[in-house]
């Protein structure tokens, strides 16, 4: 199968998001492709290299993919102005990178948390399909504080249904959490998880969110298990449509310490 480059996959993502209310602008020198609402100026931009790494591990699927999440999100951003009072239990805390944007595509502060390094954390109302990141406006205009977001989405990310399959490798226990539903890099923040199964752990618990729809515990028993983790991890960032990172954490006592898998089984911590 021949390799799929950036402006190819603009132009087929231009072929199948076709709306009269639409632009579409690619940016060759960062790789990127804009879909844009003409009547509201909000939009969404798309890195196009992960998606071609996913492409080339699920090409049936992958463009699909890419091309529902756009459209619910474009529809979501021309939809009326969401309130978040009255839906507490639609209020869910979402992983990203140090990178994301720190405010929307019309300048409006998103809420968010500092979390690690290489993480952050923000805070979404789902709407269903899909959700809309909580900005600063939204908490003014309901007399929200930041803390009640944050009290708000750190209870319901517990009530969050516990999807997992564990595969063991080379004399190492893996567990993947993969429940499907936008939130899985989330259960990093339930702590109640954490502890569960920091109790079972034989070796040294390490964990890996490298993008949105996935979460990986370790129980790391023998070297080669961090070069496997973070084979992994490299693995899922590169094909994720919202990556997060690709540095695995070590985990202790509650706290995460990033940490680079080196040569010969050696993690280095930051």
């Amino acid at each position: 199968m021949a390799k799929m480059t950036s402006r190819q996959l603009a132009n087929e993502l231009k072929s199948r998001l076709t709306n009269e209310s639409w632009s579409h602008q690619f940016d060759r020198e960062k790789d990127t492709l804009r879909i844009e609402d003409k009547q509201t100026g909000k939009g969404i931009t798309l890195e196009l290299p992960p998606i071609i790494a996913k492409w080339e591990v699920k090409p049936d699927e992958t463009i699909d993919e890419i091309v529902y999440y756009v459209k619910e999100a474009l529809s979501a951003m021309k939809g009326e102005a969401q309130h978040i009072s009255g839906k507490e239990k639609q209020i869910y805390p979402v992983i990203r990178s140090t990178s994301f944007p720190e405010a929307s595509s019309d300048g409006i502060p998103l809420v968010f948390d500092e979390h690690t390094a290489e993480t952050r954390i923000y805070y979404a109302l789902d709407l269903g399909s899909t959700y809309r990141l909580i900005d600063e406006k939204m908490l003014q205009k309901e007399n929200w504080t930041k803390e009640r977001i944050r009290e708000t989405a750190s209870f319901n990310v517990r009530s969050l249904e516990t999807v997992v399959k564990m595969d063991e490798v080379a004399g190492n226990r893996f567990y993947f959490f993969r429940a499907n539903d936008g939130y899985d890099a989330s259960r990093l923040l339930n702590e109640s998880l954490l502890q569960e199964y920091a109790q079972k752990i034989e070796g040294q618990m390490a964990i890996s969110v490298p993008h949105q729809d996935v979460f990986i515990i370790a129980d790391v028993r023998n070297e080669s298990g961090y070069d496997i983790l973070g084979q992994m991890s490299m693995s899922f960032f590169a094909s994720g449509t919202v990556p997060i990172t690709a540095l695995s954490f070590l985990y202790d006592e509650g706290k995460l310490e990033p940490i680079f898998i080196l040569a010969k089984s050696r993690p280095k911590q930051q």
